[in-house]
């Protein structure tokens, strides 16, 4: 990749120490997840809104990229410091839009330590794009009382000990966590997909509610809820899939599953 003058060289060689890594292994093991040999499959996608740099003349380009780290990577990229890092491209000049894209995966795939794919998308390419929602059952609309905001998972309960499997999809859009740095709370949406023996549906609301005041990142929560169902609820199938909203112009969708599953490019409409 070429540069084309001394000042954009020097912030190619600091824009990828703006990147700061979080290693998936410390988690895990506190979740007694074997990090070696996976439960689930799955990977961590950000939806970037604000990508900008200049093309050779000087002129402003603008994107949508799709970015998607594999969950075999070492780490996770902190998402403060990869805002940071994307807006430090703003006044970067590029040849072609692949030097671009190969800048991208060289610096992230560095961070992560793993696979990462990248696509992007021009305005006209996703203008059609509509807002959607999770399909299944709204798990929401329950006429319960919370007395409780403190993460608890034995708040899982199976509906019924008959041994009758039932396939659903359910979501709920009331979860919210909170990032263990800023303190910030995360929003969300969750989808639920299992095959196995019926979650009771209060149960499960209340689950999901009781991280309204939990520390942990997105891709973190998502590991611990498919763990928690699997360990406790013992569905054969699981996955579990969830859209945040956007904060700094990006959005992350992780998604962990035990069977095949393939998320659509969908937006939910606090997305």
């Amino acid at each position: 990749m070429s540069y084309l003058n001394k000042k954009h060289m020097i912030v190619k060689k600091n824009q990828f120490n703006l990147l700061q890594a979080v290693p998936r292994e410390k988690h895990r093991k506190n979740i007694k997840i074997d990090h070696i040999n996976l439960p689930f499959i799955g990977k961590d996608i950000w939806t970037l809104y604000e990508l900008s740099w200049l093309n050779i003349n000087g002129l402003p380009s603008i994107a949508i990229a799709n970015i998607e780290v594999d969950i075999t990577s070492i780490n996770i990229i902190e998402s403060k410091s990869f805002k940071i890092y994307i807006n430090s491209f703003n006044q970067v000049k590029f040849k072609t839009t692949i030097d671009l894209i190969n800048q991208l995966i060289s610096d992230i795939s560095r961070c992560v330590k793993g696979k990462v794919f990248i696509k992007l998308f021009n305005l006209n390419e996703i203008k059609n794009l509509g807002i959607s929602k999770f399909p299944g059952i709204c798990i929401d609309k329950k006429n319960i009382s919370i007395k409780s905001y403190t993460y608890n998972k034995y708040l899982l309960k199976i509906f019924s000990k008959k041994n009758k499997l039932v396939t659903e999809s359910l979501y709920s859009n009331l979860f919210k966590s909170n990032c263990p740095i800023t303190h910030q709370p995360d929003w969300a949406s969750i989808n639920i997909i299992y095959t196995g023996k019926k979650i009771s549906h209060i149960a499960l609301l209340k689950y999901l509610i009781s991280f309204r005041n939990h520390n942990e990142f997105h891709e973190e929560c998502i590991e611990r809820i498919f763990n928690d169902i699997q360990n406790i609820c013992n569905p054969k199938k699981l996955t579990v899939y969830a859209r945040y909203t956007r904060r700094g112009g990006i959005d992350i969708n992780p998604w962990r599953s035990n069977t095949f599953f393939k998320p659509s490019f969908i937006r939910l409409c606090r997305q």
